[in-house]
This record gives C-alpha cells, structure tokens and sequence, in this order.
C-alpha cells in the first residue's frame, strides 16, 4: 500500500516503506534518542531495533493527500524528553516533506522506553 500523486509531469507511486525509512533514519540523527523501538504487544516490553530496520519503530498513514507518521523511540536517559521529542518531531516532519514533497498533518512520537548510553 502507497501513496500515488499525480501532477503535471506524470504520476509517482510511493511506497509506504519508503516513508516510513525516511522517517526512521532522520530520527534517529537526533540528539537524544537510542534507537527506534518495536512494542510488543502481548507484554509491552519494547526492543531496540538495528539500525537495518528502522521503518519497523514507524507507522504511517494517510488521511486524504497528508501523512501522519507514529514512531516508536527510545530515549537516552539524561536528555530533557520534551526537547528530545521536539527536535525528533520537527527533524521527521522537515525531512518527509522535503524528501517527498508530500504534506505530514502531525508526528505522533510514543516514548517506549529510556535507556542509559554506556
């Protein structure tokens, strides 16, 4: 499932997996963050993920022609969260948008869990 466009010079099918490795790659270059992280469902127990799967911490949707885009982080303990989720937020949302040229109405960032870099 994707997300096709269509303008003046033909029409551009993209994948939802391309979104969403923008998305997992411009995260985690930010300060702050470990690593994206898989929630399990049954225990609620998170894992970091490597970084050869980072668009499996991410969901996107779509609603109409703009993305909303779920990640799942892990955050360096020590950080100011809100500054962290800040930054993660505005550096996901520049890039897609930028990369795609597709419209992303909101970031939803899910803190999974903190962990001390080491």
């Amino acid at each position: 499932m994707g997300l096709k466009v269509v303008n003046e010079f033909g029409t551009i099918d993209i994948n939802n997996e391309v979104i969403s490795t923008v998305a997992g790659a411009s995260a985690v270059e930010c300060y702050g963050l470990v690593g994206m992280a898989s929630a399990s469902g049954s225990n609620g127990i998170a894992s970091l993920l490597k970084r050869e799967n980072l668009s499996k911490g991410v969901k996107v949707t779509f609603d109409g022609e703009k993305l909303i885009i779920d990640l799942h982080v892990i955050i360096q303990y020590g950080t100011k969260i809100s500054v962290v989720a800040k930054n993660i937020i505005d550096k996901v949302k520049y890039n897609v948008e930028n990369l795609t040229g597709l419209k992303v109405e909101r970031v939803n960032l899910n803190i999974e869990g903190v962990r001390v870099q080491g």
